[in-house]
């Protein structure tokens, strides 16, 4: 049945720490980068928190704040290396969560719009959508290199420029405070995920309409939900 503007529903989703865990690869390349440039690596506990910034704003958080643009930007391109030499490795891969596929099937059987608001780069979406099969549940793609990253609202706001949907109609879902402070500069309902990088009591103070421990409860929330 076709849609009509005022029944719309999108759902916009962060990708590391929400559909796929990527905690064991992000944190191994982190390390290997801050090493091969001398400096000591952090320890995952500060990787975590800036997860779903763009890659430089990140790494930028974590380094020395005398690192200089230069020593940046070897230890930017040194974790890109790393990155795609891991991600060959079979220990260090990103599996989706389980229940990740069963959420995204059934909201596209219901007719929702599907959009991804992410820190990855449109390379480093590809390297994943090769892997996992899910892009063609996806409407439009925004990636840190389309704008401003997050926390900006860039990416939910041209989310739903491309679809026609209302603020009131839409929902960012994801596991960080980025994404939480994404959604709701952008003016959409929130949902946190704790099975990623943030923690539930992260998420929380940052905002979040709701936290969810199992893709079971989201997925109810999500049936749930009726636009404004």
């Amino acid at each position: 049945m076709l849609q009509t503007s005022n029944d719309l529903r999108l759902a916009i989703w962060d990708v590391d720490g929400t559909l796929v865990d990527s905690r064991a690869i992000i944190q191994a390349c982190m390390e290997a980068a801050f090493r091969a440039t001398g400096l000591p690596p952090p320890e995952y506990d500060a990787t975590r928190k800036i997860v779903g910034l763009s890659l430089r704003a990140g790494i930028a958080h974590l380094a020395p704040a005398d690192i200089g643009a230069v020593r940046l930007e070897f230890l930017v391109d040194a974790y890109r290396q790393t990155f795609t030499r891991l991600r060959a490795d079979p220990c260090l891969q990103e599996p989706m969560y389980d229940g990740a596929l069963e959420v995204l099937d059934r909201l596209k059987n219901d007719g929702w719009l599907l959009a991804i608001a992410t820190g990855k780069t449109h390379r480093g979406l590809d390297g994943l959508f090769a892997k996992h099969p899910i892009k063609p549940y996806f409407d439009t793609v925004w990636c840190a290199d389309d704008g401003p990253g997050k926390p900006h609202p860039f990416m939910v706001e041209q989310s739903m420029r491309a679809l026609g949907c209302a603020p009131s109609q839409s929902l960012m879902i994801g596991d960080a405070i980025h994404d939480i402070a994404m959604g709701r500069a952008a003016g959409v309902r929130s949902l946190g995920v704790s099975w990623g990088f943030g923690r539930a009591d992260e998420l929380e103070d940052a905002g979040a309409d709701e936290v969810h421990h199992e893709f079971r409860t989201l997925t109810h929330s999500l049936v749930a939900f009726a636009p404004a």
